[in-house]
């Protein structure tokens, strides 16, 4: 397993909060990777939210190879983010840390945000492919007001390698994974939170539908939908293609991962519209047991369960400050003064949504709709 530490606030705040609230859970995570991505991003990155960052590692080679790619196709630098690192024993420094800021080529300033977006997006597959056999660069993300950071080590080991406790890098929302790894050779495509194109998600536990979820998203023609180097990778791109792509509210998203039984669905006045999504999404069902967690563009952030609810999660705060944990004491580090007996734990049926800056904790429940918790 592994663990999870969500934070949204209406408030700028560090990722050394996650960080501590990840060590609180050490026991369920093995120091075999680290993952964080900032959203809402405050300090030097405050003035510059329509601007795209890039996000990655790369070598001295690559970094000359990727200012070729980055010219050629006429991104301009605006500004760059480097951590400053320090030796740190167990953990191997790589040669270039960037969260680098650009401004559109000027073809395409003027353009919609959908042919933006798409741009972003090859872009960066682009730059992935560029370094992938000889890992010269690594790229996370490549989107207005994300910043995404990973890598191989302890949480706690790679917060201070970073020097996040001294950097003024903060953020509204923040998502950081703690790594146990189970599956598959130690790499940094492995390492959660996942991104595409707005939306995020990482997660805890197993996903045995992997191979048909891959194979269906992957004959949806949809460029993004590639690499797969962690078979949770998939929950990120179900989330993109049920809300981008197709244009459905967040809660259906429950409703495709998640699907009801028969009897269930004859429960719903929508019923016919869920009997549809069953029926020709059905590939989409996760086959747990695990947690996910989750944003969207608009800051909204939720967790929800898969059938087995195998997996721990909680959800719970106060107005202007919530965190989405896999544990109790990973809360409690987060937001100890809040009121307690408010906190969600997501059942099988639940999907826990935090409103955007915070504002409130909804439950939306797949046969009892709505209740609000906090807000």
């Amino acid at each position: 397993m592994c663990r999870l530490a969500a934070i949204t606030s209406d408030n700028y705040f560090s990722p050394m909060e996650n960080i501590a609230a990840l060590e609180t859970m050490k026991e369920g995570h093995d120091g075999s990777g680290m993952g964080l991505i900032l959203k809402g991003l405050g300090g030097e990155f405050e003035e510059l939210k329509e601007f795209p960052i890039l996000s990655g590692i790369c070598s001295k080679e690559g970094l000359h190879a990727l200012d070729a790619y980055m010219n050629k196709v006429g991104f301009q630098l605006k500004y760059t983010w480097t951590p400053k690192t320090r030796p740190v024993k167990g953990i191997d420094a790589r040669d270039y840390y960037f969260a680098r800021v650009y401004d559109y080529p000027d073809a395409v300033k003027e353009r919609p945000v959908k042919e933006k977006e798409d741009l972003l997006l090859r872009t960066r597959l682009a730059l992935r492919k560029l370094g992938e056999d000889d890992e010269s660069i690594i790229v996370f993300s490549f989107y207005p007001d994300i910043l995404a950071l990973k890598e191989v080590g302890d949480p706690l080991q790679l917060g201070r390698f970073f020097g996040l406790e001294k950097d003024p890098l903060k953020a509204k929302i923040i998502f950081a994974q703690g790594r146990q790894n189970t599956n598959y050779a130690i790499n940094l495509y492995a390492c959660h939170p996942f991104f595409i194109q707005g939306y995020g998600t990482m997660t805890n536990g197993e996903n045995t539908a992997f191979i048909p979820i891959k194979e269906f998203l992957q004959g949806r023609g949809v460029p993004g939908y590639i690499g797969y180097n962690s078979d949770s990778e998939v929950f990120a791109h179900i989330l993109h293609y049920t809300c981008k792509h197709l244009g459905y509210p967040l809660t259906y998203y429950k409703d495709i991962t998640t699907p009801l039984k028969t009897e269930e669905i004859d429960m719903r006045e929508d019923g016919e519209a869920v009997r549809l999504l069953k029926m020709s999404l059905r590939p989409l069902c996760i086959d747990g047991p695990n947690c996910t967690m989750g944003f969207t563009p608009d800051g909204t952030t939720f967790m929800l369960q898969d059938a087995k609810k195998l997996r721990p999660g909680v959800v719970g705060g106060r107005k202007g400050k919530f965190g989405l944990m896999s544990e109790e004491c990973g809360l409690d580090s987060a937001i100890p003064q809040r009121d307690r007996p408010l906190d969600v734990f997501p059942m099988k049926y639940d999907m826990a949504i935090i409103e955007p800056d915070a504002k409130g904790v909804k439950l939306w429940n797949q046969l009892q709709g709505w209740t609000t918790i906090t807000g």
